[in-house]
């Protein structure tokens, strides 16, 4: 059965569809919610909200094609909703602590993400920590994709003049 099928099935009160869509994509939830919440009880927590949100709203999903965006789009509303709600920002203490290459690198990149505004940073982690492509993108956010493209030429531009200004040329 199609992942189409399946919607459309869970649409129709199909619990099983709904429960085997969400183990198909648990596992980009879960790192969708990681790279925004950065922390692992809370991503889990973002899934089953995002799990619960999306049962009892199946029915508003339009296009059953789109369901992989629309959950995405779902996970991302409530990981900025709790991160407004705890007001939360890495502070340079936070990014003291690693020592390893792999753990300094991860944050230099979310340090370098952190600069950009916040609807960059989310087209970023959409495109490179999603793996979403741009059309996908510019359906999730009602846009062209030629905005889409340009607003990603504009983050990866700002990405790496923080880098040349920080002399580290290769993350980009």
């Amino acid at each position: 059965m199609t992942e189409t099928e399946m919607v459309k099935r869970a649409k129709k009160g199909d619990d099983e569809a709904f429960l085997s869509l969400i183990h198909l994509h648990k596992e980009t939830l879960y790192w969708t919610a990681i790279s925004y919440l950065k922390d692992e009880n809370k991503a889990m927590e973002a899934v089953q909200e995002t799990t619960y949100r999306a049962y009892k709203g199946i029915n508003a999903l339009k296009k059953p094609e789109f369901f992989k965006t629309w959950l995405t789009k779902i996970m991302m509303n409530y990981c900025a909703d709790t991160l407004k709600k705890e007001k939360r920002e890495i502070s340079q203490d936070e990014l003291i602590f690693t020592t390893g290459v792999e753990d300094r690198t991860y944050l230099e990149v979310e340090e370098a993400l952190s600069s950009l505004p916040s609807e960059l940073q989310e087209l970023v982690r959409l495109k490179y920590f999603q793996d979403l492509k741009i059309k996908e993108i510019a359906d999730l956010w009602g846009a062209p994709e030629g905005t889409v493209k340009t607003k990603l030429h504009r983050a990866l531009t700002a990405l790496r003049a923080f880098f040349e200004e920080k002399g580290e040329t290769n993350h980009v």
